[in-house]
């Protein structure tokens, strides 16, 4: 196989568990919405089952994507990132990485949008770093809320969820994801402050 084809295919499975990430979906979820069974897609995203456009088609309807977004094949002689906002669950997620495999780097914009939180668990390993405004994360049995320049890293295991802290503001965020588990080498821990009277 070709060297490009396959480092191409290499990073479909990162690449996938990186999108339904930012659109806030567990494997069960994508499962529902494709009909491909959680196995599979689990498979998919760890690279145990080769990419095929049977199974990418319907993945990338569900996330309302064309199908190059999910195989990203950069453009020949190109060295620029073409940065691709997108609309998720009233967020918006710029991927920041182009690189299959490894750590994923994604800039989010979150509104309050005033649902109660509706903590997930998928796999991987994230780390958030606020650039401005105020976000709440509840994760596990922890509900913090953190300011600019504040960050937090959690094992995706563990129930979480995130938001806009302030009704009137949005929150703007880095995200790095590894979604086998990969930790962030530089570590940084919020200040626990309790969040009474902050809605989710």
């Amino acid at each position: 196989m070709d060297e490009a084809i396959a480092d191409t295919l290499a990073g479909v499975g990162p690449r996938l568990a990186g999108l339904r990430t930012a659109h806030g979906m567990t494997l069960a979820d994508l499962s529902e919405a494709t009909g491909i069974s959680v196995s599979t897609l689990s498979r998919l995203e760890s690279g145990g089952r080769r990419p095929t456009l049977e199974l990418l088609l319907p993945i990338a309807a569900a996330h309302q994507v064309p199908l190059d977004e999910l195989v990203a094949a950069p453009p020949v002689g190109d060295p620029r990132v073409r940065l691709r906002p997108r609309r998720a669950n009233g967020m918006t997620v710029v991927p920041l990485t182009e690189r299959p495999g490894g750590l994923q780097a994604f800039k989010m914009l979150i509104p309050f949008r005033g649902d109660e939180p509706d903590p997930r668990v998928h796999e991987g390993y994230e780390w958030l770093y606020v650039l401005d405004g105020r976000l709440r994360l509840v994760l596990g049995g922890h509900d913090v809320v953190l300011g600019a320049g504040e960050a937090a890293e959690f094992d995706t295991h563990v129930p979480h969820w995130f938001g806009s802290a302030d009704r009137d503001r949005a929150v703007e965020l880095l995200s790095l994801f590894g979604p086998q588990g990969e930790k962030i080498h530089t570590r940084a821990a919020p200040r626990e402050r309790r969040t009474a009277g902050h809605g989710g």
